[in-house]
């Protein structure tokens, strides 16, 4: 299995960027995706996720209204569209794989890991 997240970089604040995982290896259509991220020198959090058994995506608060997750089905692969960028959204971005029903928001809940991205939001 293998996850390969991409789209990361610097980008000013209030603006906009699109990060994508592609997802190998599995059944992509029974797993639920996630994203995560850790910034720099904390813990990494949850960011949100999208079942593989309702396609529901739920979000942390502190990005719920901004971000969307989405997935294509077709090309294995989920999105984290991320806009009205903050400088405290500056994190290395994961994405992970569960086979769990959607919602759950534990790290432990994932069975895969992408390898991160580095998002930079600038003042």
């Amino acid at each position: 299995v293998q996850l390969q997240a991409y789209g990361g970089g610097l980008v000013q604040a209030g603006g906009s960027l699109r990060l994508s995982c592609a997802a190998s290896g599995l059944t992509f259509t029974r797993y639920t995706m996630a994203w995560f991220r850790q910034p720099p020198g904390k813990e990494r959090e949850f960011v949100g996720t999208n079942g593989w058994n309702d396609g529901v995506s739920y979000y942390a608060d502190s990005v719920k209204g901004r971000f969307t997750i989405s997935r294509d089905n077709a090309k294995n692969t989920v999105y984290l569209q991320m806009n009205s960028l903050k400088p405290e959204d500056t994190a290395v971005y994961y994405c992970a794989a569960g086979l769990w029903d959607s919602g759950r928001r534990g790290s432990r809940d994932y069975n895969y890991w992408g390898q991160g991205t580095l998002v930079t939001v600038s003042s």
